[in-house]
């Protein structure tokens, strides 16, 4: 885990290691109902979910082996998806399908509850909303078989649950045979609402597209292609206003072709060419306004530059920044960025 801190105009960075697993999937700012907040983190073989709060030893919410040839816990996401006011940890895995929750039990102990097993199917993310408004959080997913390396095109869906209603996976949008690894719920049109965006990855010759899933006040649903990019694969999403003007934007980073920003229209958004010679497998990116100046900033682990930086739209063009240079490469990819609360941060 590599944390990067800002002094002045400078940055430091420092790295975190976990010898009992070969990989943090995904590393967060967590804050529990009680208690102080600290960074959750999510492990792969072993698979680990751990909380690290300032000045003590991580804490080992959930360790499973899930029988399969990994066991990786890949994505995780926080919300009230119980309805009863708690916050529970939502968590998705590699090779055996898992969707479980993690809640801390009054006596201390995490109840640990399985909404989903599926053998053989890997699940690739995760995200929490409310497409319907009703009020009540939905989990959304997409599980797909295993990654063949010939290419072989395979099935691909994204499916719901609503634990506080009772309601257990149910299919939502069939991919046919092309899948999604990226999937991101956020309310774009600011109408209460939120909407559904899947990164459905190309087969060959084919290129990604960006399709919107939501469903209106009467219950009917939709699903449309707002924009095409050319590359196979886009695994982040990430919304926020680069100009100030009040409305959000998206930003798509493509394995090989690119940082990209899409701008909502009516029906096909507007795309718009960020840096071509950003790249990467996973390619992480985030839009925040870590500066305060009323504009998102974004932030990219640009994996096969072996650089992470950092992106400011000026009016007149994008401006870039490099925060972290691997000076001896990066042999593996980073698999996500995000922001901490300085203080919720562990170690010196």
């Amino acid at each position: 885990m590599v944390i990067l801190e800002r002094t002045g105009t400078a940055w430091k960075s420092r790295f975190i290691e976990d010898a009992a697993s070969t990989a943090f999937h995904k590393a967060m700012a967590y804050k529990p109902d009680q208690g102080p907040g600290g960074v959750l983190t999510l492990g792969g073989a072993a698979a680990a979910v751990k909380f690290w709060v300032p000045g003590k030893d991580p804490e080992t919410l959930w360790e499973a082996d899930f029988g399969g040839k990994f066991s990786r816990m890949r994505d995780a996401e926080v919300g009230d998806i119980y309805g009863d006011g708690g916050s529970a940890i939502v968590v998705v895995t590699h090779d055996q399908g898992v969707v479980a929750t993690l809640r801390r039990k009054p006596d201390g102990a995490v109840q640990i509850e399985e909404l989903d097993r599926q053998p053989g199917v890997i699940v690739h993310e995760v995200e929490l909303g409310d497409l319907d408004g009703d009020g009540v959080l939905e989990i959304y997913a997409t599980p797909s078989a295993p990654n063949l390396m010939d290419g072989t095109p395979q099935h691909g869906q994204v499916v719901r649950y609503v634990p506080a209603l009772g309601k257990a996976r149910e299919e939502i949008a069939d991919l046919g045979d092309r899948h999604a690894k990226e999937i991101l719920v956020d309310d774009l049109d600011n109408d209460g609402r939120d909407e559904l965006y899947i990164s459905v990855e190309a087969v060959s010759g084919g290129q990604v597209e960006i399709r919107r899933y939501s469903e209106n006040e009467d219950g009917e649903q939709s699903l449309t292609t707002v924009a095409r990019l050319n590359d196979k694969l886009c695994r982040f999403l990430t919304t926020g206003d680069v100009d100030g003007d009040g409305k959000r934007e998206m930003v798509a980073a493509t394995n090989r072709g690119g940082l990209w920003l899409l701008r909502p229209g009516s029906e096909k958004w507007d795309v718009s060419l960020i840096d071509k010679d950003s790249s990467g497998f996973e390619h992480a990116s985030i839009l925040l306004d870590l500066d305060a100046d009323g504009r998102d900033e974004l932030y990219v682990a640009s994996d096969r530059q072996s650089e992470v930086r950092r992106y400011d739209w000026s009016g007149e063009g994008w401006k870039k920044q490099v925060l972290l240079k691997y000076e001896e490469g990066l042999t593996g990819f980073t698999w996500n960025i995000m922001p901490v609360p300085a203080d919720f941060l562990p170690g010196d």
